[in-house]
Parts: C-alpha cells; sequence; structure tokens
C-alpha cells in the first residue's frame, strides 16, 4: 500500500499547464497554511515556468506568523494592480475565487484547497483540487511532492509542518488520516528546533503591558475571569491574552475586552464543557453589536457609541452579569400576557353554578355586584322554589349575615351584602317561611 495517493493523472495534466516563456503569480491570504503552500507549489513551478512570486491580499500582524515568514525566508508581495499586470497567469491555494474581494479582479488557472465548495460560487479553472476532507492544504501539497518525487528541504519541511499544525490545531480538530501521515513524513526533513521557535513567538515584548493591565483588571465571574486592557493597537492582542487564561487550571473561561478604533471587541474563550459561549454572546451583547460564536470561543464587536460616555470597562462588566432572563423576558411574556383578561371570565361564569352554594363567596365577591343587577336573579329565585334541596344552603347564608345587626346594613349597603351572598340577600325573607 502506498503512503500516498497516486497522482500520476493529476500531475500530468497539473505540468502541461506550465510553460517556459510565462510567469505566475501565486495569490494568497496569508497565514501559516496558505504561506507553506505557496512555498511548495513555487518549488513544483520553479523550473516549470519563466518566473513565480508569491503575493499577499492581507497584512501580517500575528507574531508567530511574522516569525514564520522571517525564519523561513518566504519571500511575499502586497498584491496590487501594478503586480499583478506583470504576470501572465495566476494561481491560489488556500482559498477560492469567492473567498476575498481582491481576488474578483483576476482569472486564476489553478486552484487548490481544502474548504468546503460553495454551490453558489463554482470554481472554474484549468485545474483545480478540493479536498475538503482534508485538514490542511499543506497535506495536499505534500503528496504533490511526493509524488513529483521532491525531496522537501529543512525550510519548505518546517512550513508545510507548521502549516498542517495550525489548521488542525495540533489535530485537536477534525482532521483526515493523510494530515497524520503528511505530517509524520515531514518530521524527516523539517527543523524542530526551528518550528518550536515559530510556535513559541506569539507576543511581541510590548504586549508585555497589555498583559500587566489584564492582571490589574481581574473581575471574577464564577468559574470565570472578565478582563478590560483599555485601548489596543491591534485585536489580535486580545485573542492571546485569551488564549493564556485559558491555561490557567482555575479559570475555565474568560471574557477579555479592549477598545480598538471606534469598537468594542470582547473576545470569549472556554473549555467547552462549560456554557455555550456562541450563545452567551449572542444574548448579552446581540442587542447592541455584532456577536457569536462556537461553544468554546466566541467574539463580539459593539461600537464605542452604545456605551454612552459610560465608562467601557463596568459597561461590559455589568452586560456580562445580566441575567440571561432579561433576554428571555422580550421573548416569552408579551405573548403569555394576552390571555390575561380571560382569567376574569372564569369567577363570572362560576357564580350560576354555584351561586346558591357557599364555596364561592371569596371569587364572588368581586364580581357580583356587576352580574347580579341585570335579568340573572329571576332565574335563581326560580330554583329555591324547584330545589327543595338548597333549602340547607340559605341558613348557612343567613346566620352570617342574618344577625340584627346585618339587616341593617343590608339595607344601607346592600352591594356588600349581595357580595356575600348574591342570591339568598334577595331571597332572605320568602325562604324561611317556606321552612316553616
Amino acid at each position: 500500500m502506498s503512503y500516498f495517493r497516486k497522482l500520476e493523472t493529476r500531475l500530468t495534466h497539473l505540468q502541461e499547464l506550465f510553460d517556459r516563456a510565462e510567469r505566475w503569480l501565486i495569490v494568497i491570504n496569508a497565514d501559516p497554511d496558505a504561506m507553506a503552500s505557496a512555498l511548495a507549489l513555487k518549488r513544483i513551478m520553479i523550473h516549470r515556468v519563466d518566473d513565480v512570486a508569491i503575493a499577499r491580499v492581507n497584512e501580517i500582524t500575528r507574531p508567530d506568523n511574522l516569525a514564520m515568514a522571517r525564519y523561513l525566508r518566504i519571500p511575499m508581495v502586497k498584491l496590487t494592480p501594478t503586480l499583478a499586470a506583470q504576470f501572465d497567469r495566476f494561481a491560489v491555494v488556500d482559498s477560492q475565487p469567492h473567498h476575498h474581494p481582491s481576488f474578483k479582479d483576476l482569472s486564476f488557472s489553478l486552484v487548490i484547497d481544502h474548504h468546503p465548495l460553495v454551490e453558489e460560487h463554482p470554481v472554474v479553472a484549468d485545474f483545480k483540487e478540493i479536498r475538503n476532507e482534508y485538514g490542511a492544504t499543506s497535506t495536499i501539497m505534500t503528496e504533490y511532492l511526493y509524488n513529483l518525487g521532491i525531496r522537501p528541504g529543512k525550510l519548505l519541511a518546517t512550513a508545510l509542518q507548521f502549516g498542517i499544525k495550525t489548521d488542525t490545531a495540533s489535530f485537536e480538530r477534525a482532521f483526515h488520516d493523510v494530515d497524520m501521515r503528511a505530517y509524520r513524513y515531514l518530521t524527516k526533513f523539517a527543523d524542530h528546533a526551528l518550528l518550536s521557535r515559530i510556535v513559541r513567538s506569539e507576543f511581541r515584548l510590548h504586549w508585555l503591558d497589555y498583559f500587566s493591565r489584564a492582571f490589574i483588571s481581574m473581575h471574577k465571574l464564577g468559574t470565570g475571569q472578565y478582563v478590560y486592557v483599555g485601548e489596543v493597537e491591534n485585536p489580535d492582542i486580545l485573542v492571546v491574552i485569551a488564549d493564556f487564561f485559558m491555561r490557567v487550571h482555575e479559570i475555565r473561561w474568560a471574557a477579555v475586552c479592549g477598545v480598538y478604533h471606534d469598537t468594542i471587541v470582547v473576545i470569549l474563550r472556554g473549555d467547552g464543557m462549560g456554557r455555550d459561549l456562541g450563545r452567551y454572546a449572542s444574548l448579552q451583547f446581540g442587542d447592541v453589536g455584532s456577536a457569536g460564536g462556537h461553544r468554546a470561543m466566541a467574539r463580539a464587536e459593539i461600537p464605542l457609541t452604545a456605551a454612552d460616555g459610560r465608562n467601557v470597562e463596568f459597561f461590559i462588566y455589568k452586560r456580562l452579569l445580566a441575567p440571561r432572563k432579561k433576554m428571555r423576558a422580550k421573548v416569552e411574556p408579551k405573548p403569555d400576557q394576552k390571555p390575561e383578561p380571560k382569567t376574569d371570565h372564569k369567577p363570572d361564569a362560576k357564580p350560576p353554578a354555584g351561586s346558591v352554594a357557599g364555596p364561592e363567596p371569596a371569587p364572588g365577591q368581586k364580581t357580583a355586584p356587576k352580574a347580579l343587577p341585570p335579568g340573572d336573579r329571576k332565574p335563581e329565585q326560580k330554583t329555591p322554589a324547584a330545589l327543595p334541596a338548597a333549602t340547607p344552603a340559605a341558613p348557612s347564608a343567613v346566620p352570617s349575615a342574618g344577625t340584627p345587626t346585618a339587616t341593617s346594613a343590608a339595607s344601607t349597603d346592600g352591594t356588600s351584602a349581595a357580595s356575600t351572598g348574591a342570591a339568598p340577600a334577595a331571597v332572605p325573607s320568602p325562604v324561611p317561611t317556606r321552612g316553616k
């Protein structure tokens, strides 16, 4: 069994694209996987075309990415219309033409990627290799090098290893068996000390000032911590600090807040076993900005104007403390409060059924005065004559209000007497004569 899949047909088609009279430009959205894949493709094309260069569409700001480009000597330039006009054909790796606005102006002859295809944006190119089951594009390029019999040099092998490592999160995300085989194969050629140096290049020296701010402004939130670091030059600083706090054993989740230009940025990180941070972020900040993410990582971006001049640190802190019921209250009670008037009809419906018996004086006290004046008394006066069994209820109702003081009260304040015995109050004199 071969170590990698056989690619004779695919690679024959690929090599047919290359012409020694043409100049190629490899365009990337620079990250470790994209830079490593572009470096590998350049190694394949270098002796088959007139010239080949790598252009990026974004700025590189993360320290580990800067360290990778510097230590592994990856030559890159910023993509501009002037630069693009100097080349005949274009290739893109670790991306697809619809992934970045700068790609739309170029016609790509070669596309190699591991991200899923989108039906609304079909990839059109002379050669395309889309392997969405792979964890990294660097794995695809390692297969190409292997099948072409090209032994990767120390710098190229290290770059490909770092590309696989970052895109699979050190094999903690979903990955394919081929990713593991490619990483193991590259181990024979890579510089492990150099790889370790790149991986550990997470901070810049002046970023330590932000760490000192973070340690001073820690606020406990249950099993988590809230940290405010003030204005930052790059939101990536907040990500680095949040990841750092997740290495502390007692902290299960962390929220790191800072201000970048006119935007309040909140980065949330968790262990993935407690609360769903993506849902938590949308509940707490979705009404004032954009917020969301996954269970273990989330992000919220809020316009600075939403604070209305208040202290940003405590504005976000109160938002994080606000109970989720506040958000639910906007959804649940409004439709349930409308049926409340129906409860007023229930007491009105009960007195006709139990007006003679005595178990319903309490609910009838509020509604009896309004219910008795209409012609409801006439049918109630007929029922005692037809039902002698109702006579025992009369004595029980008469003693409660049948004292001499009660009769005078009935004459002066008939509403209060009627409230306790709505129907019997109109029949007190005839009922005793029939009983006797």
